[in-house]
Protein backbone atom coordinates (compact mmCIF):
# COMPACT_ATOMS: atom_id res chain seq x y z
CA UNK A 1 0.00 0.00 0.00
CA UNK A 2 2.86 2.24 0.70
CA UNK A 3 3.59 2.75 -3.10
CA UNK A 4 0.21 4.28 -4.30
CA UNK A 5 -0.24 6.17 -0.90
CA UNK A 6 3.49 7.91 -1.92
CA UNK A 7 1.83 8.41 -5.04
CA UNK A 8 -0.19 10.75 -3.97
CA UNK A 9 2.34 12.52 -2.17
CA UNK A 10 4.35 13.28 -5.37
CA UNK A 11 0.93 13.84 -7.16
CA UNK A 12 0.06 16.88 -4.57
CA UNK A 13 3.53 18.03 -4.85
CA UNK A 14 5.24 17.09 -1.93
CA UNK A 15 8.61 16.61 -1.84
CA UNK A 16 9.62 12.64 -1.13
CA UNK A 17 12.13 10.87 -0.07
CA UNK A 18 11.21 6.85 0.11
CA UNK A 19 13.16 3.64 1.73
CA UNK A 20 11.84 0.25 1.26
CA UNK A 21 13.19 -2.87 2.97
CA UNK A 22 13.54 -4.32 -0.42
CA UNK A 23 15.09 -1.57 -2.25
CA UNK A 24 14.07 -2.81 -5.87
CA UNK A 25 9.86 -1.56 -4.86
CA UNK A 26 11.31 1.87 -4.56
CA UNK A 27 12.65 2.27 -8.08
CA UNK A 28 9.24 3.16 -9.72
CA UNK A 29 8.56 5.99 -7.15
CA UNK A 30 12.17 7.31 -7.72
CA UNK A 31 11.31 7.21 -11.64
CA UNK A 32 8.55 9.38 -10.79
CA UNK A 33 10.19 12.29 -8.59
CA UNK A 34 11.23 10.48 -5.48
CA UNK A 35 14.52 11.05 -4.06
CA UNK A 36 15.65 7.21 -2.31
CA UNK A 37 17.12 6.98 1.22
CA UNK A 38 19.86 4.39 1.60
CA UNK A 39 18.29 4.01 5.74
CA UNK A 40 15.12 5.08 7.51
CA UNK A 41 17.60 7.25 9.29
CA UNK A 42 18.51 9.32 6.17
CA UNK A 43 14.49 9.41 5.57
CA UNK A 44 13.94 10.93 9.13
CA UNK A 45 17.05 13.04 8.43
CA UNK A 46 15.45 15.08 5.73
CA UNK A 47 11.49 15.01 6.53
CA UNK A 48 9.89 17.15 8.96
CA UNK A 49 6.88 14.53 8.77
CA UNK A 50 7.82 10.64 8.25
CA UNK A 51 5.16 8.14 7.32
CA UNK A 52 6.02 4.51 7.80
CA UNK A 53 4.05 1.34 6.84
CA UNK A 54 5.04 -1.98 7.42
CA UNK A 55 3.87 -5.62 8.67
CA UNK A 56 3.55 -5.82 11.94
CA UNK A 57 5.40 -4.84 15.40
CA UNK A 58 8.81 -6.43 14.96
CA UNK A 59 8.80 -5.03 11.81
CA UNK A 60 8.36 -1.58 12.87
CA UNK A 61 10.44 -1.74 16.33
CA UNK A 62 13.34 -2.83 13.87
CA UNK A 63 12.53 0.25 11.49
CA UNK A 64 12.57 2.86 14.10
CA UNK A 65 14.80 1.36 16.88
CA UNK A 66 17.50 -1.02 14.75
CA UNK A 67 20.60 -0.31 13.78
CA UNK A 68 19.97 2.83 10.79
CA UNK A 69 16.47 3.50 12.26
CA UNK A 70 14.16 6.45 12.34
CA UNK A 71 14.83 7.28 15.44
CA UNK A 72 19.21 7.69 14.49
CA UNK A 73 17.73 10.17 12.06
CA UNK A 74 15.38 11.74 14.32
CA UNK A 75 14.55 15.67 15.10
CA UNK A 76 12.60 16.72 18.28
CA UNK A 77 9.47 18.17 16.74
CA UNK A 78 9.13 15.56 13.52
CA UNK A 79 6.16 13.92 13.44
CA UNK A 80 6.67 9.96 12.94
CA UNK A 81 2.71 8.61 11.13
CA UNK A 82 2.63 5.00 11.27
CA UNK A 83 0.13 3.59 9.43
CA UNK A 84 0.86 0.09 10.23
CA UNK A 85 -1.18 -2.45 11.91
CA UNK A 86 0.09 -3.17 15.23
CA UNK A 87 -1.27 -3.80 19.30
CA UNK A 88 -2.19 -0.86 20.68
CA UNK A 89 0.17 -1.53 23.81
CA UNK A 90 3.15 -1.95 21.57
CA UNK A 91 2.35 1.51 19.89
CA UNK A 92 2.06 3.22 23.71
CA UNK A 93 5.49 1.67 24.22
CA UNK A 94 7.25 2.53 21.11
CA UNK A 95 5.64 5.84 21.14
CA UNK A 96 6.76 6.86 24.31
CA UNK A 97 10.32 5.59 23.72
CA UNK A 98 10.76 7.50 20.73
CA UNK A 99 9.62 10.70 22.03
CA UNK A 100 11.88 10.32 25.36
CA UNK A 101 14.89 9.06 23.43
CA UNK A 102 14.38 11.97 20.03
CA UNK A 103 11.75 14.54 20.73
CA UNK A 104 10.10 12.94 18.06
CA UNK A 105 6.18 12.31 18.36
CA UNK A 106 4.39 9.31 17.28
CA UNK A 107 0.71 9.01 15.76
CA UNK A 108 -0.70 5.97 15.36
CA UNK A 109 -2.50 5.53 12.04
CA UNK A 110 -3.64 2.66 10.38
CA UNK A 111 -5.42 2.26 7.61
CA UNK A 112 -8.51 0.60 6.24
CA UNK A 113 -9.23 0.36 2.24
CA UNK A 114 -6.93 -2.11 1.13
CA UNK A 115 -4.49 -1.18 -2.10
CA UNK A 116 -7.72 -0.07 -3.92
CA UNK A 117 -8.82 2.73 -1.30
CA UNK A 118 -4.55 3.60 -1.63
CA UNK A 119 -4.64 4.15 -5.32
CA UNK A 120 -8.62 6.17 -5.08
CA UNK A 121 -7.09 7.82 -2.04
CA UNK A 122 -10.40 7.03 -0.49
CA UNK A 123 -8.94 5.33 2.83
CA UNK A 124 -10.31 5.95 5.83
CA UNK A 125 -7.66 6.69 8.38
CA UNK A 126 -7.99 6.15 12.89
CA UNK A 127 -5.57 8.40 14.68
CA UNK A 128 -4.23 7.73 18.20
CA UNK A 129 -1.97 11.18 19.79
CA UNK A 130 -1.79 14.42 20.37
CA UNK A 131 -4.57 16.22 18.69
CA UNK A 132 -2.36 19.47 17.95
CA UNK A 133 0.08 16.85 16.03
CA UNK A 134 -2.67 15.18 14.90
CA UNK A 135 -4.00 18.43 13.62
CA UNK A 136 -0.31 19.79 12.20
CA UNK A 137 -0.43 16.30 9.56
CA UNK A 138 -3.97 15.81 8.60
CA UNK A 139 -3.77 18.28 5.71
CA UNK A 140 -1.16 15.78 3.90
CA UNK A 141 -2.68 12.64 5.18
CA UNK A 142 -6.55 13.83 3.52
CA UNK A 143 -4.18 13.88 0.49
CA UNK A 144 -4.08 9.44 0.67
CA UNK A 145 -7.26 9.66 2.62
CA UNK A 146 -10.94 10.30 2.73
CA UNK A 147 -11.17 10.44 6.44
CA UNK A 148 -8.83 11.02 8.63
CA UNK A 149 -10.40 10.68 12.42
CA UNK A 150 -8.62 11.18 15.73
CA UNK A 151 -9.95 8.65 18.29
CA UNK A 152 -8.15 9.49 21.00
CA UNK A 153 -4.55 9.14 22.98
CA UNK A 154 -1.76 7.31 21.37
CA UNK A 155 -3.28 3.87 20.71
CA UNK A 156 -6.63 4.40 20.21
CA UNK A 157 -5.52 4.35 16.66
CA UNK A 158 -4.79 1.13 16.70
CA UNK A 159 -7.78 0.09 18.88
CA UNK A 160 -10.36 1.52 16.38
CA UNK A 161 -8.42 -0.42 13.64
CA UNK A 162 -9.15 -3.96 15.53
CA UNK A 163 -13.07 -2.60 16.08
CA UNK A 164 -12.35 -2.34 11.84
CA UNK A 165 -11.25 -5.73 11.87
CA UNK A 166 -14.27 -7.37 13.75
CA UNK A 167 -16.01 -6.05 11.57
CA UNK A 168 -14.22 -7.01 8.06
CA UNK A 169 -13.01 -9.99 8.92
CA UNK A 170 -16.22 -11.27 10.47
CA UNK A 171 -17.81 -10.23 7.25
CA UNK A 172 -15.68 -12.12 5.45
CA UNK A 173 -16.56 -15.40 6.58
CA UNK A 174 -20.14 -14.38 6.79
CA UNK A 175 -20.08 -14.04 3.08
CA UNK A 176 -18.29 -16.93 2.09
CA UNK A 177 -20.84 -19.09 3.80
CA UNK A 178 -23.54 -17.06 2.29
CA UNK A 179 -22.12 -17.60 -1.01
CA UNK A 180 -21.50 -20.96 -0.61
CA UNK A 181 -25.00 -21.72 0.40
CA UNK A 182 -26.60 -20.07 -2.57
CA UNK A 183 -23.79 -22.28 -4.89
CA UNK A 184 -24.93 -25.37 -3.50
CA UNK A 185 -28.54 -24.65 -3.36
CA UNK A 186 -28.46 -24.23 -6.93
CA UNK A 187 -28.76 -20.34 -6.91
CA UNK A 188 -26.88 -18.00 -9.24
CA UNK A 189 -24.15 -16.78 -6.19
CA UNK A 190 -23.09 -13.89 -8.36
CA UNK A 191 -26.32 -12.19 -8.86
CA UNK A 192 -26.47 -11.70 -5.10
CA UNK A 193 -25.16 -8.19 -4.79
CA UNK A 194 -27.25 -6.86 -7.42
CA UNK A 195 -30.44 -8.38 -5.76
CA UNK A 196 -29.18 -7.58 -2.36
CA UNK A 197 -28.37 -3.96 -3.10
CA UNK A 198 -30.19 -1.39 -1.05
CA UNK A 199 -31.76 -3.96 1.53
CA UNK A 200 -30.48 -4.37 5.01
CA UNK A 201 -27.91 -7.51 3.73
CA UNK A 202 -26.02 -4.75 1.41
CA UNK A 203 -22.56 -3.26 2.20
CA UNK A 204 -19.18 -2.56 0.23
CA UNK A 205 -17.70 -5.70 1.14
CA UNK A 206 -20.85 -7.42 -0.47
CA UNK A 207 -20.74 -6.14 -3.47
CA UNK A 208 -16.85 -5.76 -3.64
CA UNK A 209 -16.12 -9.65 -1.86
CA UNK A 210 -18.64 -11.67 -3.55
CA UNK A 211 -17.92 -11.21 -6.97
CA UNK A 212 -14.04 -12.04 -6.20
CA UNK A 213 -15.22 -14.52 -4.27
CA UNK A 214 -16.79 -16.69 -7.37
CA UNK A 215 -15.05 -15.69 -9.63
CA UNK A 216 -11.69 -16.84 -8.37
CA UNK A 217 -10.31 -13.04 -8.62
CA UNK A 218 -7.07 -13.38 -6.05
CA UNK A 219 -4.61 -10.82 -7.51
CA UNK A 220 -4.02 -8.47 -6.59
CA UNK A 221 -5.20 -9.64 -3.19
CA UNK A 222 -7.45 -7.27 -1.20
CA UNK A 223 -5.66 -8.59 1.78
CA UNK A 224 -3.47 -11.56 3.19
CA UNK A 225 -4.70 -14.48 4.90
CA UNK A 226 -1.56 -14.43 7.28
CA UNK A 227 -2.48 -9.96 7.94
CA UNK A 228 -6.06 -10.99 8.88
CA UNK A 229 -5.37 -13.99 11.33
CA UNK A 230 -2.72 -11.51 12.85
CA UNK A 231 -5.12 -8.71 13.55
CA UNK A 232 -7.94 -11.19 14.54
CA UNK A 233 -5.53 -12.67 17.00
CA UNK A 234 -4.30 -9.11 18.43
CA UNK A 235 -8.25 -8.27 18.78
CA UNK A 236 -8.53 -12.05 20.96
CA UNK A 237 -5.80 -10.67 23.25
CA UNK A 238 -7.29 -6.96 23.61
CA UNK A 239 -10.61 -8.46 24.30
CA UNK A 240 -9.28 -10.89 26.74
CA UNK A 241 -7.35 -8.00 28.69
CA UNK A 242 -10.70 -5.95 28.83
CA UNK A 243 -12.90 -9.01 29.51
CA UNK A 244 -14.79 -8.51 26.22
CA UNK A 245 -16.35 -11.36 24.90
CA UNK A 246 -15.82 -12.03 21.56
CA UNK A 247 -17.07 -15.96 19.89
CA UNK A 248 -17.42 -14.91 16.32
CA UNK A 249 -13.89 -13.11 16.32
CA UNK A 250 -12.88 -16.32 17.75
CA UNK A 251 -14.26 -18.69 14.91
CA UNK A 252 -12.98 -16.61 12.11
CA UNK A 253 -9.32 -16.34 13.10
CA UNK A 254 -9.67 -20.05 13.41
CA UNK A 255 -11.29 -20.05 9.48
CA UNK A 256 -8.41 -17.65 8.57
CA UNK A 257 -5.61 -20.12 10.56
CA UNK A 258 -7.27 -22.94 8.59
CA UNK A 259 -6.85 -20.91 5.23
CA UNK A 260 -3.44 -20.26 6.29
CA UNK A 261 -2.31 -23.91 6.89
CA UNK A 262 -4.23 -24.77 3.92
CA UNK A 263 -3.25 -22.20 1.00
CA UNK A 264 0.24 -20.73 2.97
CA UNK A 265 0.11 -17.48 4.24
CA UNK A 266 0.14 -15.04 1.08
CA UNK A 267 -3.04 -16.58 0.33
CA UNK A 268 -5.60 -14.53 -0.37
CA UNK A 269 -7.99 -13.56 2.53
CA UNK A 270 -11.23 -14.14 -0.11
CA UNK A 271 -10.02 -17.61 -0.13
CA UNK A 272 -11.68 -18.40 2.90
CA UNK A 273 -14.44 -18.99 0.29
CA UNK A 274 -12.82 -22.14 -0.89
CA UNK A 275 -12.84 -23.77 2.35
CA UNK A 276 -16.14 -25.29 2.15
CA UNK A 277 -15.47 -26.77 -1.29
CA UNK A 278 -15.75 -30.00 -2.17
CA UNK A 279 -12.21 -30.16 -2.99
CA UNK A 280 -10.50 -26.48 -1.66
CA UNK A 281 -7.21 -26.52 -2.27
CA UNK A 282 -4.53 -28.51 -4.67
CA UNK A 283 -2.62 -30.88 -3.10
CA UNK A 284 1.05 -32.32 -4.54
CA UNK A 285 0.96 -34.88 -1.82
CA UNK A 286 0.45 -38.27 -3.12
CA UNK A 287 -2.18 -41.25 -1.55
CA UNK A 288 -0.06 -44.32 -0.99
CA UNK A 289 0.20 -46.84 -3.14
CA UNK A 290 -1.20 -50.29 -1.75
CA UNK A 291 -0.66 -53.40 -2.92
CA UNK A 292 -2.88 -57.03 -2.17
Amino acid sequence: MGAPMSRRLLAAGYPLTVWNRTAAKAEALVAEGAKQAARPADVAAEAEIVFACLTDAAAMEEAVFGEGGIAAGARPGAVLVDFSSIAPDATREMAARLECETGMIWIDAPVSGGVPGAEAGTLAIMAGGPEQVFERVKPVVLEMAARFTLMGPSGAGQTAKLCNQVVVGCTMAVLAEATRLAVNAGVDAARLPEALKGGFADSIPLQLFVPRMIAAVHEPPLGHAHTMLKDLDTVRALAQGTKTPTPFVALAAEQFRLLSARAGDEADALEIYKLSAPEPFPTTATEPKITK
